[in-house]
């Protein structure tokens, strides 16, 4: 008993930890010193690490999920919602990927933003996003995810605008919160559907009743896709992922936190933590996929003419996402959760690599502007090339573990997604290394100056980098498959969690027995991925090339893709331009029409005042005259009524 009390009051501190830190630091960023700060943030942040792998040991150990009341929160005429947390095996491994990964960017952001004058102000906020995301992960409802929801969307908010003075990093801030409110909406919506149709918010109470409901159901149809909306604005899928490129505005370790450890990620958790309602509503699951691999091949495409080494992870990162949505569409959630866990350690090292390149170059994002960095940068180029042959699927890196699960599912299900799937995987390999032969082969292609002070980054910087890379390189230990002597530990772990899936899907998720069949997919994928990076190599190595400047006229397909299918100049024409048209129009006629219909009436009015103040003369026979020509005046009236 005396246990699990403990336990209890460890899942309190896991996410109130960094809310306390964000409060001190908040409440006194302008007088509190660098070196306090950087305790504050970074011990909390590593203290809910610590509880956090205590929960997920003790949760290992073969012990039931934990869950507590903080107080009631918002009582109903049905139930009563609870200020509640719920620690089981999925929000664990989601604990672990936040306060981890977290903690490691705070570490390198220490070094990343020391010169910064907002230092303080800047880990207020990655404390508060760290919170948010841990409430997310950690309630044990629908309101409570919700809290979080709108706590990482309203960080996302203040960081990628953190450099507020440069009005372009204001703009794509304010774009990443109005798009993420398009989705909120459709998860506002499907909550309350929810809650029409089960009287309650509560996971478990919701699932179990899940359970015994037909498949099909139109309600639960129409909620699935509302909240599936959301998981759209949050995790950056069409139609509302333009906002993720754009957020490359904020200081680099913001990137890495959004892409690896927070924000992108709730869409995911959200369906997984939503499996039981998913897998009754076959309809919303094909939509699923087909939006993820549509979203994932697409970004791939445009991520192969980007220039800017921030936004080609971004667009890698839409992709990865598209790839763990197929894997929820399939069914496959164990297989979507490795993924997001492997994607969370190589694109955090990525992000946090490319960070190190810019600190060395004093600021430059333009690949065209790079090469060479190899010698200058030796820890860089290593930690890099790790993640870049992770994120391409290259064995035995993680990402070939957890994309393969994903492609196999796919090849079970529907052929013509795994097709897409293996083309997508093809051309990650290929525009990462493009990436990667630019950044750190043939010779410098920038400005004498920044040749002259480019340096490898501080310990403070390189030994997450170091951290990361070998968790990119081991992490698909976690659940290697039985054809390599595996045991699937991570499915083996989840398996309490979705064991829905085997009742109501009959046995879909479950890993195929036909190992020649699985080897030859994996094969094929390798095999592609392979030969992505040779001709990645042939043309950006020994062929020299460089991309084309903005300025050069391309090819119809080139200049498309270029322009990433013209995506955000039709939201421009067909929603921005229309708005700001009606917005400036009735801003006219709210000046000129109402305004000064109101303004006349007021006019007349002080007018009136300013004549009628001159009968108040204080001459006592003018009054007598007036009272009696009133009095007249009245009986004259009411004689002739």
């Amino acid at each position: 008993m005396l246990i699990i009390l403990n336990m209890k009051t460890l899942v309190a501190l896991v996410p109130f930890l960094p809310l306390i830190s964000f409060l001190i630091i908040g409440l006194n960023f302008k007088r509190l010193p660098k070196a306090a700060t950087t305790i504050l943030a970074c011990g909390s942040v590593f203290l809910s690490f610590v509880f956090s792998v205590i929960l997920f040991l003790y949760l290992k150990g073969g012990h039931s999920p934990i869950k507590i009341e903080l107080f009631d929160w918002l009582p109903t005429v049905n139930a009563t919602i609870g200020f509640s947390f719920l620690v089981d095996p999925l929000s664990s491994i989601m604990l672990l990927i936040i306060t981890g990964v977290g903690f490691l960017i705070h570490v390198y952001s220490v070094g990343y933003m020391q010169n910064d004058e907002g230092y303080n102000r800047f880990f207020a906020y990655m404390n508060l996003f760290v919170f948010s995301m841990l409430v997310l992960v950690l309630g044990s409802n629908y309101l409570m995810m919700f809290i979080g929801w709108e706590g990482v969307g309203l960080c996302s908010y203040l960081l990628i605008g953190f450099w507020f003075k440069n009005q372009d990093y204001n703009n794509a801030a304010k774009k990443a919160f109005i798009m993420n409110r398009i989705g909120d909406l459709g998860f506002l919506l499907g909550m309350f559907i929810l809650y029409r149709t089960f009287k309650t918010l509560d996971y478990g109470i919701i699932f179990a009743q899940a359970v015994h409901i037909r498949v099909g159901v139109p309600v639960l149809t129409l909620a699935t896709l509302l909240l599936f909306v959301g998981a759209i604005g949050k995790s950056a899928q069409i139609p509302l992922f333009t906002w993720l490129p754009d957020a490359m505005a904020g200081p680099t370790p913001v990137s890495a936190l959004i892409h690896a450890a927070t924000m992108v990620t709730a869409g995911i958790y959200m369906i997984a933590r939503s499996h039981a309602l998913y897998i009754i509503t076959p309809l919303t699951l094909n939509i699923v996929a087909i939006v993820g691999i549509a979203t994932a091949l697409m970004a791939a495409t445009i991520a192969i003419y980007q220039n800017d080494i921030k936004k080609i992870l971004a667009y890698s990162t839409i992709s990865q996402l598209g790839y763990m949505f197929v894997g929820l569409g399939m069914g496959a959630f164990t297989g979507a959760m490795f993924h997001l866990a492997t994607h969370a350690f190589f694109k955090a090292l990525l992000f946090l690599a490319a960070g190190s390149v810019i600190h060395a170059l004093s600021g430059e994002q333009d690949i065209r502007k790079m090469g060479g960095l190899k010698k200058a940068l030796p820890i860089t180029w290593l930690v890099f090339l790790a993640g870049t042959l992770a994120i391409s699927g290259i064995p035995p890196f993680s990402g070939f573990f957890s994309k393969d699960e994903i492609l196999l599912h796919a090849f079970e299900n529907n052929k013509v997604i795994w097709t897409l799937g293996i083309l997508t995987s093809i051309l990650t390999a290929f525009y990462m290394f493009r990436l990667f032969f630019l950044t750190f082969s043939g010779s410098f292609r920038g400005t004498s100056e920044q040749q002259h002070h480019l340096h490898e980054s501080p310990k403070m910087m390189t030994i997450p980098l170091i951290i990361l890379a070998i968790f990119s390189v081991i992490g698909g230990l976690m659940n290697v498959p039985a054809i390599f002597g595996g045991h699937a530990w991570l499915n083996t772990f989840l398996f309490p969690v979705f064991i829905t899936d085997l009742i109501k899907m009959g046995g879909l998720t479950e890993a195929s027995n036909h190992f020649d069949v699985e080897l030859i997919l994996m094969l094929i994928a390798a095999a592609g991925a392979f030969v992505a990076i040779v001709f990645a190599w042939f043309k950006f190595v020994k062929g020299s090339a460089v991309p084309l400047g903005d300025e050069v006229k391309r090819s119809f397909l080139s200049n498309l893709l270029y322009r990433k299918y013209y995506i955000d100049e039709i939201y421009h024409a067909i929603i921005e331009k229309p708005v700001l048209f009606f917005s400036s129009l009735f801003h006219q006629i709210d000046v000129y029409i109402i305004a000064n219909i109101v303004n006349r009436f007021g006019n007349i009015t002080v007018w009136i005042g300013a004549k009628s103040r001159l009968l108040q003369t204080g001459n006592i026979g003018f009054y007598l005259v007036a009272m009696v020509l009133s009095i007249v005046a009245f009986l004259v009236l009411g004689l002739m009524i």
